[in-house]
């Protein structure tokens, strides 16, 4: 179940969702539930990278919301690219702040990205003064990317696959994703073979910023409108995507593909609440319940042996 555990949740989703609507299986509708996950996607790809170091990021949906009132704000001041640019390296500076005090200061992750989701939450509303900023034509590059289409699916989605497709390429083949597979397994014996650890626990932190403030943009870029209230709780449905997607929390295993898998199966329960016309306070409930049944089936088993 630890391998295929993922599948098989998947499979179950998509037989329920078929026998209880019609329109799910419909290509709209898939389309649509890939592009709602699009930015949980991101955020779950940089929450991947720092799990597998047995870490925990709390700060990344403070900094999609920061992501998203820096793009609508920059848009308005300078050249559209650099504006992404601008607004990618706020989330990336946040993440380096996570991950210096994580890395050098030794200080527990939890408490940490909990401080940086604080002080990123609260930069997103002393910018925003607590009110929506609208792009306006300024922003006609970013809306016309959250609302376009290339080879037949929306941009938002082939962004997010290419992002999901480069980390499984980097965690299979490259040095640095085998060395933070190997901190999470065991730090201590990395050190000792005189690797510098720190240097790679901060990098997936940064990824983990930059990636999160990507998220806001394309928050931003479907609406027009940059808001500090994105992303709150999107944190929790990041780590369910992961843990869903059989990465271990202990770190050192996980993988891009399962990872993605896990945010489709939460993609495809809200779908199906919102197909079902469940109350969104129900919703909640729902998604908490289907979230730890999810859990069982991967790790029951370890559980009935001990």
């Amino acid at each position: 179940m630890h391998r295929y555990g993922t599948v098989v949740i998947l499979v179950v989703l998509l037989v329920v969702a078929r026998s209880m609507s019609d329109v799910f299986l419909t290509e709209r509708n898939l389309l649509n539930v890939l592009r709602q996950i699009s930015g949980t996607g991101l955020m779950a790809v940089g929450m991947l990278f720092v799990i597998l170091t047995r870490g925990i990021d709390l700060s990344v949906g403070s900094i999609a919301a920061l992501g998203s009132v820096a793009s609508a704000i920059l848009v308005q001041q300078m050249a559209p690219g650099l504006a992404v640019v601008a607004t990618l390296a706020i989330g990336g500076a946040f993440g380096l702040l996570s991950g210096l005090l994580v890395a050098y200061l030794r200080l527990p992750p939890f408490v940490t990205t909990l401080a940086v989701m604080t002080i990123a939450r609260g930069a997103a509303l002393i910018a925003s003064g607590g009110q929506p900023i609208r792009m306006g034509e300024a922003g006609a590059f970013i809306t016309r990317f959250g609302s376009g289409y290339a080879l037949g699916m929306p941009q938002p989605v082939l962004l997010m696959l290419a992002v999901f497709v480069l980390a499984g390429l980097v965690l299979a083949f490259t040095r640095f994703g085998r060395m933070v597979k190997a901190i999470g397994s065991n730090a201590e014996a990395v050190r000792l073979s005189g690797i510098g650890v720190s240097r790679y626990v901060v990098s997936v932190y940064v990824i983990s910023g930059v990636l999160a403030a990507a998220a806001g943009i394309i928050s931003s870029s479907r609406t027009g409108i940059g808001s500090a209230t994105v992303g709150v709780g999107a944190e929790l449905d990041a780590i369910a995507a992961v843990v869903i997607g059989g990465a271990s929390l202990m770190g050192g295993r996980g993988g891009a593909i399962n990872t993605f898998i896990g945010v489709f199966v939460l993609g495809i329960i809200a779908n199906l609440m919102n197909l079902a016309s469940v109350p969104g306070y129900h919703q909640q409930v729902f998604m908490g319940v289907i979230i730890i049944g999810a859990m069982l089936l991967q790790y029951g088993s370890t559980f009935f042996r001990r």
